[in-house]
């Protein structure tokens, strides 16, 4: 089964505010089984523009990393992010296929 991933992207316009966040949001991960791959980190925008902050929380199932989202736990920590930051957060099925340079498995 895929996992699931969150991926963020944001700009923190209230710092403090958003450790409010940081801190709410452990109980609704925690419940789903989600954990972060991306928390920031140095970034180049190679194309495109970027937002100062990136994120992505890989979870079990895409299931749960929807579960999480529309979860009271994660809805609670919401409102922090909401209040000190704007961003986009996608909901996304891994990939379990064939990766580049894989065989498929056929003759």
């Amino acid at each position: 089964m895929p996992r699931g991933y969150w991926i963020g992207h944001v700009d923190v316009s209230d710092p403090e505010r958003y450790r409010d966040y940081v801190a709410a949001n452990a109980a609704a991960f925690a419940r789903f089984g989600g954990r972060f791959l991306v928390r920031g980190g140095a970034l180049e925008a190679v194309e495109g523009t970027a937002r100062s902050r990136h994120v992505v929380i890989e979870f079990p199932s895409y299931a749960a990393a929807l579960a999480c989202y529309r979860s009271p736990e994660y809805a609670a920590a919401m409102s922090h992010r909401l209040a000190a930051s704007v961003g986009e957060i996608v909901v996304v099925e891994g990939y379990d296929g064939v990766q580049p340079g894989e065989s498929t498995g056929h003759a």
